[in-house]
């Protein structure tokens, strides 16, 4: 345990794996009900439908969002160098995600408040909010493995060469795809398991075309990455050293470089496995055994976005423009210091926090239907 806080190279691994852990945990809970905004005017036919939707996620989206604060938390906390450049290089990026996340809660709350017309702008409002920042999120990570256009002087300070448009190229448009269709598939199969009647009817015939849909794009990416350059690092770096993006060498443009970790270590081909049998479980399952296609398509979540941490591994945010200062896990963390108080108050707080929130699904739990819409009308959205 002592080797924890002292270990400045172990303490960079360990929070490059809990920032993962933390996106995932984001794609797992948000995702549902992401996913089932998303989804409700293609599931939902009339405002009955609407409401089972929407209250069978009631009570837990707001506390899912804590996943996103956290991992953004962690990230300033972590990779102070990352932030600052993602969070510049990708504003307008970031603050359409942020815009689409207001609707949220005014949608929620206003729907059961208003009559008439002004509902579809809440309806409007709600599924605006879980398609952007799904797709968003999933063009980000494209255009990591692609590069982003940004620079680094001696007192590293980054300027960028790319606008908001340049980040809507194909393959980044792809892992949009991916990253869309898989939350969706999260929101239908939550649906799926917390609701009965027509509702979930829809959701199981839904969940099954986004599961094809998430193989067919993830296996279109995955072929698509194994033809595209990639970087690697040629010089030596201490990956115990001080962060300094300036002290080492990246080569850019040996096609399938992404790739290289797998060859390496040959144990990380379980995350695309994981990725492509929980698609296939949605798809077999969905109909027979909601609970298991939901972990299902839980497990796929995470091994999409595994894979996509595993294959950038070591980098965190390349540079087209200059690949020399590209971010990576080794030279754009916060001090050993930071890290390790960091840990500690992680090794306490997770803990309660995954049991409260364990605890609050538990004494939640439950079906929604239309007679306890009808039963519970004035006290539900």
């Amino acid at each position: 345990m002592i080797e924890l806080f002292t270990n400045y190279e172990l303490l960079k691994v360990l929070w490059w794996v809990l920032i993962g852990v933390l996106l995932i945990g984001f794609a797992i809970t948000d995702g549902y009900d992401l996913g089932a905004a998303g989804l409700l005017a293609v599931i939902a036919k009339n405002d009955t439908d609407k409401r089972i939707i929407i209250n069978a996620v009631a009570p837990h989206w707001d506390g899912n969002q804590v996943w996103f604060i956290t991992a953004g938390g962690a990230m300033f906390a972590a990779w102070p160098t990352v932030y600052a450049t993602a969070f510049s290089g990708f504003y307008w990026a970031m603050l359409a995600v942020l815009l689409a996340l207001i609707l949220r809660p005014i949608s929620f709350e206003y729907r059961a408040k208003v009559e008439g017309p002004q509902k579809k702008w809440c309806d409007l409002g709600l599924i605006i909010s879980g398609f952007v920042p799904s797709l968003i999120f999933g063009v980000a990570f494209g255009n990591l493995f692609q590069g982003y256009g940004y620079d680094m002087d001696q007192y590293l300070r980054t300027s960028f060469q790319e606008g908001f448009w340049e980040l809507l190229n194909p393959f980044a448009l792809l892992c949009g795809v991916v990253s869309l269709s898989m939350i969706l598939m999260q929101g239908a199969t939550w649906l799926n398991l917390r609701t009965s009647g027509d509702v979930q009817v829809r959701s199981t015939g839904v969940a099954r075309i986004l599961a094809v849909v998430v193989i067919i794009a993830f296996a279109a990416a995955g072929i698509w990455l194994a033809k595209m350059p990639g970087y690697v690092i040629t010089s030596a770096i201490d990956t115990a050293g001080a962060a300094n993006p300036l002290n080492k060498t990246v080569a850019f443009g040996e096609i399938g470089a992404w790739f290289n970790n797998y060859t390496l270590y040959p144990e990380t081909m379980l995350a695309p496995v994981i990725a492509f049998a929980g698609a296939l479980g949605v798809l077999l399952l969905v109909n027979k055994m909601p609970a298991l296609s939901f972990v299902c398509s839980s497990l796929c979540n995470a091994g999409v976005i595994a894979t996509a941490g595993l294959s950038l591994f070591p980098f965190i945010m390349p540079s087209s423009t200059d690949p020399n200062v590209s971010l990576t896990i080794w030279d754009a963390t916060s001090s050993q210091f930071t890290l390790g108080i960091m840990t500690f108050v992680a090794l306490v707080f997770v803990p309660l926090i995954l049991a409260y929130t364990t605890w609050c699904f538990y004494k939640m739990w439950g079906r929604v239907d239309a007679d306890h819409i009808e039963a519970n009308t004035h006290s539900l959205y």
